[in-house]
C-alpha cells in the first residue's frame, strides 16, 4: 500500500488539481455572512445531556449562530483560508468528516475515508484552499498517512502521503505554505478494538516534516528512548517556525516527566520546564494553541483542570490558569479563549458563552 513520490504526483495530476481550468477559490462559496448576525468566530464539537453529538459555530461574542448534528463524537476542525468552509473530523477511530458552510450557516456535505482507513481527528487546508489534508490510519498495514481530498470535487480523495510513523494525530501546514508538520503518536490501534492501545511496549513517537508538494520526507525527530511512552499528539507553530508539542504519557502513573516540548525542523525535540511543573496534570495534554503574534503558547490539561501559558522566546512558564475540565484553547488576538466540559467559553476571566446542557469537547478553533 505504500505510495511513492511518482504515484503521489501522478495522483494529483490525474485529479485535475494542477489544472488552470479550476475555478478560483472565491467561487467555492459565493454566499455572504448573514446580515442578522456577526461573522463566525469559533467552532467546536460538543455533547448534550442525553449523549447526542453536534458541532457548534459561535460569533466572537459567544452567541450561537448554528449547529449541526454529528453521527458520533467529533474532535478537531479545519477552516479554509477564506473562512467560508470548516470541516469537523470524527474522533479516532471515526470515519466521518462534516463540511460546514460558514457563509450560509448550514451543512454542506459529509464524506468518509476509503475502506481500511479511519480519521485521527485532525486536518488542514492547503494554502490556496483547493485541497484538504487529513491525518488517517491505514490500520491493516499499520501505517500512518495524510489523506488528500479535492475540495472542488466534492471532497474526492485523490492521493495520500506517508507520515513515516504510526498513529499520526495533529498535522498542520507551516507558515512557509509548503511544509507539513505531523505528530506521530506512536500508538498502534485498530477499529476492531476501538480505544485499545496495541503496542505500548514498543511505541516510537516522532515529529515528521513533509513537503506538501511531492510528499517527500524532509526531516524527522524522535524522543530519547527513555521517553518512548510519551505519545506526541498536539502541536502548534509559534514565532520563528518553532513547533510546540503536547504529549500524553502511557507509562506508569507514578512517573514524573515533562509533557510539553518544542522543536524546529532539523533539530532535537526539547522538553520544556522541570517535570515538577506538570504535577497534577495527570500525564495528559489535551490541546496546544498560539496567540496571534506567535509569542505565547497555551497548553491544556483537562484531566488536571489546568491551562499553562508559555513564553515562546525563552520557553518559560508564565502562568497556570485553573479551569474545571478545560480542554479547548484557541488564540484570539494576543490572548486565548478556553472551552470546558461545563459548557463555558472563557475569554480571559469572562465566560462569554454558558450552556450547561452541553459539554465542549477537547478542541476549540478560532478564526
Amino acid at each position: 500500500m505504500e505510495i511513492n513520490r511518482r504515484q503521489f504526483m501522478a495522483g494529483l495530476a490525474s485529479s485535475g488539481i494542477f489544472s488552470s481550468a479550476l475555478l478560483p477559490l472565491a467561487t467555492i462559496s459565493n454566499a455572504s455572512p448573514s446580515s442578522q448576525s456577526r461573522p463566525p468566530a469559533f467552532i467546536a464539537a460538543r455533547k448534550d445531556l442525553v449523549g447526542q453529538f453536534s458541532a457548534a459555530v459561535l460569533d466572537d461574542q459567544g452567541k450561537l449562530l448554528f449547529s449541526e448534528k454529528l453521527e458520533n463524537r467529533g474532535h478537531a476542525t479545519a477552516v479554509s483560508p477564506n473562512k467560508n468552509l470548516a470541516v469537523v473530523f470524527a474522533r479516532r477511530p471515526g470515519r466521518f468528516a462534516l463540511v460546514l458552510d460558514l457563509a450560509n450557516q448550514n451543512k454542506r456535505v459529509a464524506f468518509t475515508p476509503p475502506e481500511g482507513y479511519h480519521f485521527f481527528g485532525h486536518g488542514f487546508f492547503s494554502a490556496d484552499g483547493r485541497l484538504l489534508y487529513a491525518s488517517e490510519n491505514d490500520y491493516e498495514n499499520e501505517r500512518g498517512v495524510i489523506g488528500i481530498y479535492d475540495v472542488t470535487d466534492s471532497y474526492k480523495r485523490v492521493s495520500e502521503i506517508e507520515t513515516h510513523g504510526i498513529g499520526p494525530h495533529e498535522a498542520l501546514l507551516m507558515s512557509d505554505g509548503s511544509t507539513i508538520a505531523v505528530a506521530n503518536g506512536g500508538i498502534l490501534t485498530h477499529p476492531d478494538y476501538p480505544r485499545q492501545k496495541l503496542n505500548i511496549s514498543t511505541m516510537e513517537p516522532s515529529i515528521s516534516y513533509i513537503d506538501a508538494r511531492d510528499g517527500k520526507l524532509l526531516s524527522q525527530a524522535s524522543l530519547p528512548r527513555e521517553f518512548y511512552q510519551l505519545s506526541l499528539r498536539h502541536m502548534a507553530e509559534a514565532k520563528g517556525g518553532t513547533i510546540w508539542i503536547g504529549g500524553q504519557y502511557e507509562g506508569s502513573p507514578t512517573d514524573s516527566l515533562s509533557l510539553v516540548a518544542h522543536q524546529r525542523p532539523g533539530q532535537k525535540i526539547r522538553p520544556i520546564s522541570d517535570p515538577k511543573t506538570y504535577h497534577g496534570m495527570k500525564h495528559y495534554i489535551g490541546s496546544v494553541a498560539v496567540n496571534a503574534s506567535g509569542t505565547l503558547i497555551a497548553t491544556s490539561a483537562p484531566r488536571g483542570n489546568r491551562i499553562a501559558i508559555w513564553d515562546n522566546d525563552n520557553g518559560e512558564l508564565i502562568k497556570i490558569i485553573q479551569r474545571q475540565d478545560a480542554g479547548g484553547v484557541a488564540g484570539v488576538g494576543e490572548g486565548f479563549t478556553i472551552s470546558d466540559g461545563q459548557g463555558n467559553l472563557w475569554l480571559g476571566e469572562q465566560a462569554i458563552h454558558q450552556d450547561a446542557d452541553f459539554a465542549w469537547d477537547n478542541h476549540l478553533t478560532s478564526f
